[in-house]
């Protein structure tokens, strides 16, 4: 017994087959992606500016003093590139194993990768850009790093430098043995590591004169 087609208000439905199937499923997946991307467009517009999260930093870095609103997140390394100008420390890994990124915090070297800008609040921070004398003469260090060849493609180099300079301040730079474990952590991928430790070694007695006399004037 036959029956009749199926009706609508616009006349028979059209048999059902497998190639109207996927035509109608895919024409309603397309639908929902549409509608979906609308919600998350009208979402978005509506999300709250990441800038109401800073928070207000002071700062002192290369000796002048500066009033940040950061981001919490924000890592000292991408402040001083980003937002400063500061690009002489380089992002070398991003994750604190090659030395770089090497800065001083209140004397200290630190990876600047790995620490937060906010955590600097109230700190002083020295970059490769704030240890030349202001009339310009070159650190120690760094005329000891030209003297002695101690780089070559140069993009570690004022990681090296900064890191040479607390080797030096910490009393590690009294053997070549002990200025080679104490400046591991600065690797660089040229191999320029002999006249590393040349400089290094060269450097360390002038670079004590220094902070000698910086020493005395602060007290004088």
């Amino acid at each position: 017994m036959s029956h009749p087609p199926l009706q609508n208000a616009a006349g028979p439905l059209p048999a059902l087959n497998r190639r109207m199937f996927m035509m109608t499923t895919a024409a309603g997946a397309g639908a929902a992606a549409s509608a979906g991307a609308s919600a998350a467009a009208e979402a978005g517009s509506a999300a709250p500016n990441p800038g109401t999260g800073s928070r207000e930093t002071r700062v002192t870095i290369n000796g002048r003093l500066h009033e940040l609103k950061l981001e919490p997140r924000a890592s000292l390394l991408d402040v001083l590139r980003e937002q400063l100008g500061l690009t002489g420390a380089k992002k070398g890994c991003d994750h604190g194993q090659c030395g770089a990124c090497t800065v001083h915090v209140d004397g200290r070297r630190v990876a600047s990768c790995l620490t937060l800008a906010v955590k600097t609040d109230g700190c002083a921070v020295t970059t490769i850009e704030g240890i030349e004398s202001a009339d310009g003469t070159l650190h120690p260090m760094q005329q000891a790093f030209v003297d002695h060849d101690a780089l070559q493609c140069g993009y570690c180099t004022p990681g090296q430098i900064m890191a040479a300079i607390a080797c030096v301040r910490e009393g590690h730079a009294s053997s070549d043995a002990q200025i080679r474990e104490y400046m591991s952590g600065n690797i660089c991928r040229c191999g320029a590591y002999t006249g590393i430790l040349e400089a290094i070694r060269e450097a360390a007695p002038h670079v004590h004169r220094m902070d000698s006399r910086m020493e005395g004037s602060r007290h004088a």
